[in-house]
C-alpha cells in the first residue's frame, strides 16, 4: 500500500511539475516568466508578462495536469487516500517544479484540477468562491486565498454531511496551507496596501501574484 502511494506521489509530482507557464510564455512571447513580475509560472503572472494566449494555455494545462494525476491514482491504486496523495503531490510539483530548479506557481489552478477529479460540483463552487472576490478586487492573490479557504470549507462540509470521503479534508488543509505559504509576499503587500491588480504590467520579480 505504502509503496503504491509512494509511486503515485512520484507520478503526480512529475505531472504537476510540468512547467506549462514557462513553456507557453517562452514559445509564444519569448518571455521568461521567472524574471518578470512575481517570478511565478501561474496564469496571472503569465498574463502580465506574456499575454492572453499563453495565459489561457497555462490555466487549461495546469488544471488538466492535476486532474490527470488524480485520475491516475484512481485507476492505478484506487481509494480516496491515493487520490489525496496525488492531488497534493501535483500541487507541490506545480509550486516547486524539478524542471525549474524548484520554482513554480502558487497552486490555484492545480487545486481546481484536483477538485475537478474529486467532485466536479465542489470544483465549480470553489472556483466561484475564488472568482467573485477576484472580479471585485482585481487582485489575484485575494482570489487565490479565497479559493484555498473555500476549498477547505467545502470539503469539510461535504465530509461532515457524508457526501465526500473524510480524507478529502486532509487535501483541503494541506493544499490550502501550501497556497498560503507561497502567497506570503502577497499577503504582506495586501497588509501594506500595495498589492498589484490584474491589468497592471509586470516589470520586476516579486512584484505580484
Amino acid at each position: 500500500m505504502w509503496l503504491s502511494l509512494g509511486l503515485i506521489a512520484i507520478l503526480a509530482y512529475v505531472c504537476g511539475a510540468f512547467p506549462t507557464g514557462y513553456i507557453a510564455a517562452k514559445l509564444i512571447s519569448g518571455v521568461d516568466v521567472r524574471k518578470v513580475g512575481s517570478g511565478r509560472t501561474g496564469g496571472t503572472n503569465v498574463l502580465r508578462a506574456a499575454g492572453v494566449a499563453p495565459a489561457v494555455i497555462t490555466v487549461l494545462v495546469d488544471t488538466g495536469k492535476a486532474y490527470l494525476a488524480v485520475l491516475l491514482a484512481r485507476w492505478l491504486v484506487g481509494g480516496s487516500l491515493a487520490e489525496v496523495v496525488a492531488g497534493l503531490a501535483a500541487v507541490y510539483g506545480h509550486n516547486h517544479s524539478l524542471f525549474l530548479s524548484g520554482k513554480g506557481g502558487a497552486g490555484s489552478m492545480t487545486n481546481i484540477g484536483a477538485l475537478l477529479a474529486f467532485s466536479p460540483p465542489v470544483a465549480v463552487a470553489a472556483a466561484l468562491i475564488g472568482l467573485v472576490p477576484l472580479a471585485i478586487s482585481r487582485i489575484a492573490s485575494i482570489g487565490s486565498i479565497s479559493l484555498a479557504l473555500g476549498t477547505l470549507a467545502l470539503l469539510a462540509v461535504g465530509a461532515w454531511r457524508g457526501w465526500l470521503p473524510a480524507e478529502y479534508v486532509i487535501y483541503g488543509l494541506v493544499s490550502g496551507g501550501m497556497t498560503l505559504w507561497e502567497l506570503r509576499p502577497n499577503i504582506r503587500r495586501l497588509r501594506d496596501g500595495n498589492e498589484r491588480r490584474i491589468g497592471e504590467k509586470a516589470v520586476t520579480p516579486n512584484g505580484a501574484a
